[in-house]
């Protein structure tokens, strides 16, 4: 199993969602985070007076998928969260030792 993170802009929250269902993944966490990048923030026009934004708001969406099912949730993640401009994101994919279903007991790619 792996661990799937992404981070994307909050925007494209919709789309990655409905990327995974459509190849099938049954469930996802998303979460608000900020942070920066290459783009190091970015500044904004308040009242008048320009202020600098250290920190970008994103969404994190983590989702834990099968290992035949890990490149096709890559791609869906990446075609879905891609605007072509600079803050797009970033995906990280990490390997899971184990999964249990709190509910049933279920363990392993049956948790999922």
């Amino acid at each position: 199993m792996k661990l799937i993170m992404a981070i994307v802009k909050p925007t494209r929250l919709d789309a990655v969602r409905e990327a995974l269902i459509e190849i099938g993944i049954q469930g996802l966490t998303s979460s608000e985070v900020s942070g920066f990048g290459r783009q190091k923030g970015h500044t904004e026009i308040y009242r008048g007076a320009e202020y600098a934004v250290s920190f970008v708001p994103k969404t994190k969406i983590e989702v834990v998928v099968a290992d035949d099912q890990t490149e096709a949730a890559v791609t869906a993640i990446q075609t879905a969260a891609a605007t072509g401009s600079i803050g797009d994101g970033k995906i990280f994919v990490v390997d899971v030792a184990q999964a249990l279903r709190i509910r049933t007991g279920e363990a392993g790619d049956e948790a999922l």
